[in-house]
């Protein structure tokens, strides 16, 4: 009988795309995936995929009672269903997951997208802190199957709880067909949660100082509506469009269509700081040029393959000046591009998956 694999995340899966990907190669490779998650785009459907997938409609989808009820839910359905192995997506669905694959005496599986306790919604909440890091220091040292997504959040949870974590990186599945379709009008892309910390209030504001281009934004989050209204403010509503949340095949066509991506951070919290974005990767995948926050781990990766143009400061007047020299430079957009399209190749999904499917022999056999 194949092993079934249940995973939990607290996001909608219409655009969760690591765990697609994640599930999708599991179910090629012979196993039976369950993944749980949220519904938040009610007329959206999911589409159907190799894999099972349940969407969890909750009365309220922020605050403490959310993450309380969302846990309990998790609880009782893991605990009345039958499962081979029960892995978390980060910390805040590792909680039911760690406990009934106790009492069942099941394999848990930890996998850490971020270094949770060190968010910026977390750190500057002193009680919101406490309760997360109290979970994490009773999950994390009694894991015995983890993996994260770069080496520097792996070091962390090393040196912290002296746990090894495997790295399995997120990045985009090699699709060799894909090419940069550039648009007539030149815009910069952002996509992916518009969260505090993520520099798209300071991209906006950085908008009056970059001539003859848009900025368009993919997604939403807690920050979205600030940035609507910072918008207003600034009297750019001709120049930012808001699409919202946009399906996964919908966005890599708007990727492909992109000048320039963007990747920022704020150094708030130390995930943050080490952090290695999805979008890091898909505009890379989409062959296009990006700014990017000179933080280690990308700077480790642009060190090697030259595929962002880098930023040391979120100031309005230095992300302008990065992006003007970019759309003004046609042999260093065009050196860039070419880097881009030869980086894919090493950076892809299908090198990560190897790895991925590795580990998952490993645990079923041992």
């Amino acid at each position: 009988m194949r092993p079934h694999l249940v995973f939990t995340v607290i996001n909608d899966l219409h655009y969760d795309q690591r765990m697609q990907r994640i599930c999708t190669s599991l179910s090629h490779a012979g196993y039976r995936v369950t993944l749980i998650g949220r519904v938040l785009e009610q007329h959206k459907p999911l589409p159907l995929q190799n894999f099972e997938q349940i969407r969890v409609k909750m009365p309220i989808n922020k605050g403490k009672l959310f993450y309380l009820l969302y846990n309990c839910y998790l609880f009782w359905h893991l605990l009345t269903h039958r499962y081979d192995v029960y892995g978390a997506t980060d910390l805040d669905t590792a909680l039911p997951q760690f406990l009934v694959a106790k009492m069942k005496g099941k394999p848990f599986v930890y996998d850490a997208h971020e270094y949770f306790t060190e968010l910026p919604e977390i750190v500057s909440r002193s009680l919101v802190k406490k309760i997360w890091k109290w979970i994490e220091k009773l999950v994390v040292p009694r894991t015995q199957y983890a993996y994260t997504i770069n080496q520097s959040y792996a070091d962390f949870f090393k040196k912290e709880y002296g746990v090894r974590f495997e790295i399995i990186r997120n990045i985009a599945l090699l699709r060799s067909d894909v090419y940069p379709e550039p648009a007539a009008e030149k815009f910069i892309l952002y996509q992916g949660a518009v969260n505090v910390g993520r520099g798209v209030e300071e991209m906006i504001k950085a908008m009056p100082l970059i001539p003859n281009c848009k900025l368009v934004i993919c997604g939403k989050g807690d920050v979205y509506e600030h940035c609507q209204q910072l918008v207003a403010q600034l009297g750019l509503t001709q120049v930012v469009q808001f699409r919202g949340f946009v399906p996964p095949d919908e966005l890599r066509s708007i990727t492909r269509q992109a000048t320039l991506g963007f990747t920022f951070f704020s150094a708030q919290g130390q995930s943050y700081y080490y952090s290695l974005a999805n979008r890091f990767f898909d505009y890379l995948h989409a062959g296009i040029p990006q700014l990017c926050i000179n933080f280690p781990e990308y700077q480790r990766i642009n060190e090697q393959y030259h595929i962002a143009q880098p930023v040391p400061n979120l100031e309005p007047q230095t992300i302008a000046n990065a992006a003007n020299q970019l759309l003004n430079n046609a042999q260093l957009y065009a050196q860039i591009q070419k880097n881009c399209l030869h980086a894919r190749t090493e950076l892809c999904w299908q090198n990560e998956e190897k790895k991925l499917l590795a580990f998952y022999q490993h645990l079923v056999s041992g």
